[in-house]
C-alpha cells in the first residue's frame, strides 16, 4: 500500500470514522498477502484486500461495525476489534483455495498517530542522490509504492514545491555527506549531475559497507563504459573486487528497452521491490548503456 493512501486514510479520519480492514494471516494461494490493507466508511472504501466476493462480505462486516452492531467474535475491546476467518473456497465462489485471516479494527481521529507508525513506518527506506530528469521520474514511481524515499541532492533549489507524501527533500553539500546518516537497510539510488558527484557518493556508500555492512543495495545510474572507469577510479581509492560487487550498475530489471526518463524508473523500481535479502552481492547489468541524467 502506498504512502498516499495512507496519508489519504489519516486525512479522512479527521472528518469521520472508519474500520481499517488488515490480512492479518493467509494460507495457500491468496490474493493479497499479510500486512494489505483496505479502510472503510459508510460511503466509501479505500484500498483492497484481494477483491471479489471476499472484499464484498469485508466491506459489509466492516459497515455493521461502523453502526454499532455487536460483531461476533468481537473482543474484549467492546467490538472495535474482530478476527474473522475467510476460507477462499465454493462458499465465497472464489477458486483460489487458500484462508484469509482479516482484522476489523473500527479507527477514528484520535488514532491518528499510531496508525502513521503503523502503516509508515514498515515501509523500506530508499535514498535517491540526484533530482535531475531520471530523479524527477522516479520520485512519482516510488510515490505510489511502499518506500520511504529521501531524496538528496547538493542543489538546494532543484526539488519541485510538491513531492509524494512518502518523499522528504534533503539539502546536502557536499552530497556524499548524507551517507553516513542514512537508516539501516537503506536503497541507495546514485543518479545526480556530476560525474564526479556520483563517484564520490558510491565510494561513501563502500566505506560505510566497510564498516557496518548495513546497506541494501546501492545502484549506479549509467554505462558499462561508466562503470568500467569508476571501477578503475575506485581500486585507487583502496576498494578490491569483493566490495566493487556490491554495486549495482547499470540499474533497473534487464529486458526493459528504453532511455526515456519514465521508463528507466519504472525499470528501476521494479529492481527495488524485487530485493529480498539486505545485502546485494553481484551487479545486474541492464543494457549496453543508460541514460545518464
Amino acid at each position: 500500500m502506498s504512502a498516499t493512501q495512507a496519508e489519504t486514510l489519516l486525512r479522512r479520519l479527521r472528518e469521520a470514522p472508519a474500520v481499517l480492514v488488515t490480512v492479518d494471516a493467509a494460507q495457500g494461494s491468496v490474493p493479497r498477502d499479510a500486512g494489505a490493507w483496505m479502510a472503510v466508511w459508510a460511503d466509501a472504501t479505500l484500498g483492497t484486500v484481494g477483491g471479489g466476493r471476499l472484499e464484498f462480505d469485508a466491506i459489509a462486516q466492516a459497515r455493521t461495525m461502523l453502526m454499532g452492531t455487536p460483531a461476533q467474535g468481537a473482543d474484549a475491546t467492546g467490538g472495535s476489534v474482530l478476527m474473522r476467518r475467510f476460507p477462499l473456497g465454493p462458499s465465497l465462489g472464489q477458486c483460489c483455495g487458500g484462508v484469509v485471516h482479516l482484522r476489523f479494527e473500527r479507527v477514528d481521529a484520535a488514532d491518528l498517530d499510531f496508525l502513521r507508525g503503523r502503516l509508515l513506518g514498515a515501509m523500506a527506506p530508499v535514498a535517491l542522490f540526484g533530482g535531475g530528469h531520471v530523479g524527477r521520474a522516479l520520485v512519482q514511481v516510488l510515490g505510489m509504492l511502499p518506500f520511504q524515499v529521501r531524496w538528496i541532492d547538493s542543489r538546494d533549489e532543484i526539488f519541485p514545491d510538491a513531492v509524494p507524501a512518502n518523499v522528504v527533500c534533503e539539502h546536502s553539500d557536499p552530497v556524499q555527506a548524507a551517507v553516513r546518516q542514512l537508516p539501516t537497510s537503506a536503497r541507495v539510488l546514485i543518479m545526480s549531475f556530476s560525474h564526479a558527484e556520483d563517484l564520490d557518493v558510491v565510494a561513501a556508500c563502500l566505506q560505510r559497507q566497510r564498516e557496518r555492512a548495513d546497506l541494501a543495495y546501492i545502484g549506479l545510474i549509467g554505462s558499462k563504459s561508466k562503470w568500467a572507469s569508476f571501477r578503475q577510479r575506485l581500486m585507487q581509492r583502496g576498494f578490491d573486487d569483493s566490495e566493487l560487487a556490491q554495486i549495482t550498475c547499470p540499474v533497473g530489471v534487464p529486458g526493459i528497452a528504453g532511455k526515456e526518463p519514465e521508463v528507466i524508473a519504472v525499470a528501476v523500481a521494479a529492481q527495488l521491490l524485487q530485493i529480498a535479502s539486505p545485502r546485494i552481492t553481484s551487479p545486474v547489468l541492464l543494457a549496453d548503456s543508460q541514460a545518464k541524467d
